[in-house]
């Protein structure tokens, strides 16, 4: 008998191993198994196939063990991994690599979570013999009375026993020494019990389910219908029209039927105010998935997923796409336009968006989309019939969608009226805001206290080592860091190129626009959200605990704050400096800027009264603003999709990335031209480049990038051969030995 085995390293394909005939009765697929690689290491594998014929060419080595009676891996995952494997070029062992919690992945990984408990000892477990014991315990007093202490809370004085923590007995006052003496004289015995770490949400209460209002219900049952008939619905609801409300009730629909839900959403931050919500109704039959949770938390919930009561709703971020599940059938992917579900480093490069989407079909379960700003592709596939569409355009309670001001910073800064980054009517928004008892929200897309600093008299600005990009300040840890590689430089106190003592910041990034706000309005509570200030999960649920509860009423963030959060008191949202967004050097900046632009402002106003954007550029003639200030979506798509269509981009065209990076930057240079001439015998002018992308540098790795325009009809399988043949001749080749080539599918 022989198994493949996927292991986890980046290697393609599956390696084969013989069973040994004492475990030919114990190996399944799915379940995890201890081989050997290579002359001295281990590794943890997955049983993909189990099967009689032999490999050709090489002699098979032994399984050592087999780790699982169970498998761990379901048969929709391993289906799931090898589209994933397959679609996004990735190896099979990558998409293992980022699926399994490390735990389950090493040899001693997982250790459950236990506390030490404390019982009777067996031999005075009656009446009798607990007589015997009080008086053995007469002239030790503090042992007498933790004993009966003991009795008292265990309920062995009442006759009904229950489990008792040694904690919950020395919590009562008594020393370690004391409980100690009593195990070492016999009476009590200590013992570890298996606890978990999973919270257990409480009794399910569908009754705080809200009704919901006709506009909303027309939607719900639009849904319906539309699943009669599409795998793929798109909810296209503007900001605050209710759509968390009708997936509540489609959730209930769906535990009706006895089927699982996976709910999406694409950051952090949003599952903490979700998980409220959701855990009011859904209680204990809500799970959490993130990649904030431990790995000892995550391999729990994998382990009660694979159980015979898993949850059966999934709420999660990015990686729960990967989780097992049973009986699926209805996945909610929210705010479906978000980046963030675009895994990008490292590998597999996955959209959870499309793998949900494979997921569900694999299950036969239905997928809702749903956003206030439909990515251009999914909104295309749903004006051409492959998604079905439903729109709500109006927010709940018949509250108007938020008035945008736009302001003209570049003439204001002409006539010297700007103070800092802040415009004067932006200030005094805020400022009534604050006065009136509600709340504001400044955006600047940029975290740091400056972006560059810059020598005032030759112009200098200090760059990172080990990528092509300046260093930002970081003023509250007194260094400067790079975005790109994590690397911090100290602060120079003059100029390495001309020894000026006068070096000055250069733009705004978050913590200077909460310097200033601080100097500005002292009687404000402020907050700031942006990777620097979210770095655990417990971080993240105190900020937006505060915001919510009114105990800070000013929130500063970077692209955080657009992500659909809900907060009632916000009237005013300041987006600081819109050209940062325009500016890109990239063909998606615009429909990225007009997504967050739209997002934040529709943070203004969600309770009660209308909410006012002021929206700050230098650019105040574009259409684009012009189509957020008029939340004009469809006018936005019109003058795009043209665009689109016209230079070969998605919808229309699939994109396909390659890139070399090696450390030596005219060799990966001459290893894009020719790799570029490998590509053009079968792909002709789809080829282009290579050329630069704008960071040609990261982590001391020159860095060179081909784009592949494909038309849709092109076979995929045969784009992938094509590509891992070229990969492979140019790796045959000594002087490529240490090259790097690696694909990006449909890039963001």
């Amino acid at each position: 008998m022989f198994v493949d085995v996927i292991l986890p390293l980046p290697l393609d394909g599956v390696f084969t191993y013989s069973v040994p005939t004492s475990e030919e009765g114990r190996v399944k697929v799915g379940a995890r198994v201890v081989v050997p690689f290579g002359r001295s290491k281990t590794y943890i594998g997955i049983i993909s196939n189990i099967h009689h014929q032999p490999p050709e060419g090489y002699q098979t080595k032994d399984i050592l063990q087999v780790v699982d009676f169970s498998p761990i891996l379901l048969d929709t995952q391993l289906k799931l991994w090898q589209w994933i494997a397959d679609y996004y070029m990735s190896p099979l062992g990558e998409v293992y690599k980022a699926a399994l919690p490390s735990g389950l992945k090493a040899e001693d990984g997982y250790k459950p979570k236990t506390e030490l408990c404390i019982r009777l000892a067996a031999s005075f477990q009656n009446e009798q013999a607990l007589h015997v014991a009080l008086n053995m315990l007469q002239r030790a007093d503090k042992q007498l009375k933790a004993f009966v202490d003991y009795l008292s809370i265990s309920g062995w004085d009442q006759g009904s026993p229950s489990e008792l923590t040694r904690d919950e007995l020395l919590n009562q006052g008594h020393s370690l020494p004391t409980v100690n003496a009593l195990v070492k004289r016999g009476l009590l015995e200590t013992y570890e019990k298996e606890i978990g770490r999973l919270n257990h949400g409480g009794e399910p209460h569908p009754e705080h389910i809200k009704p919901l209002s006709p506009v909303q219900q027309d939607a719900f049952n639009q849904i319906q219908f539309s699943f009669l008939k599409k795998n793929v619905t798109l909810l296209h609801g503007v900001t605050s029209s209710g759509k968390t409300e009708i997936y509540i009730h489609l959730i209930q629909q769906a535990l009706e039927q006895k089927k699982q839900v996976l709910y999406l959403l694409p950051e952090i931050a949003l599952t903490v105010q979700m998980m409220d919500r959701l855990r009011r109704v859904f209680g204990n039959r809500l799970g959490i998935y993130h990649s904030k949770y431990s790995d000892a938390e995550r391999v729990e919930i994998w382990q009660k997923q694979l159980s015979q009561n898993p949850y059966e709703v999934i709420l999660g971020a990015r990686s729960a796409v990967l989780l097992p599940f049973q009986h699926l059938g209805l996945v909610i992917v929210d705010e479906e336009h978000e980046t963030s579900y675009k895994q990008q480093d490292p590998a597999p490069r996955y959209h959870a968006r499309s793998a949900a989407i494979m997921l569900a079909q694999m299950f036969g379960a239905k997928t809702l989309l749903g956003t206030a700003t439909p990515s251009l592709e999914t909104y295309h596939n749903a004006r051409t019939g492959k998604y079905a569409l439903v729109e709500l355009f109006q927010r709940y309670q018949g509250i108007e969608l938020p008035e945008v001001q736009v302001v003209d910073i570049k003439d204001l800064q002409h006539r010297k009226m700007m103070s800092g980054p802040f415009s004067p009517i932006l200030l005094n928004k805020v400022r009534e805001a604050l006065e009136r008892g509600e709340q504001a929200i400044l955006f600047q897309n940029r975290r740091g206290y400056a972006p560059v600093i810059e020598c005032k008299q030759c112009g200098w600005v200090p760059h990172c080592q080990h990528c092509d990009v300046s260093l930002t300040l970081h003023r509250h840890l007194n260094q400067l860091t790079c975005h790109y590689c994590g690397y911090t430089y100290q602060v120079p106190t003059e100029c390495p190129n001309c020894g000026c003592t006068q070096l000055q910041t250069r733009g705004y990034g978050t913590e200077k626009i909460e310097a200033e706000v601080r100097e500005i309005f002292p009687e404000a509570r402020i907050a700031r959200m942006d990777l620097d200030t979210t770095r655990s999960r417990q971080a993240y649920e105190r900020i937006i605990s505060d915001f919510a509860a009114g105990r800070t009423n000013l929130l500063i963030g970077t692209q955080m704050i657009s992500k659909g959060l809900d907060f009632d008191k916000v009237s005013v949202v300041g987006i600081l400096n819109a050209d940062t967004m325009l500016n890109y050097p990239d063909f998606r900046a615009y429909e990225h800027a007009f997504t967050m632009m739209s997002q934040v402002s529709g943070r203004a106003g969600r309770k009660g009264k209308r909410g006012l954007v002021i929206l700050q550029t230098k650019s105040p003639d574009l259409p684009l603003i012009r189509q957020v200030v008029q939340n004009d979506y469809m006018g936005f798509y019109r003058s795009l999709i043209a665009e689109r269509q016209q230079f070969h981009y998605p919808p229309y065209y699939r994109l396909v990335y390659v890139y070399l990076k090696h450390r030596s930057d005219s060799l990966v240079e001459t290893a894009g031209i020719e790799m570029a001439s490998r590509l053009r015998q079968w792909f002709g002018a789809r080829v282009l480049g290579p050329d630069k992308p704008a960071v040609a540098k990261v982590k001391s790795l020159a860095i060179r990038k081909l784009i592949l325009k494909l038309e849709m009809g092109l076979k995929m399988s045969e784009v992938r051969q094509y590509l891992a043949l070229a990969q492979q001749q140019m790796l045959q080749d000594k002087r490529y030995s240490s090259l790097q080539i690696y694909c990006d599918v449909d890039p963001l």
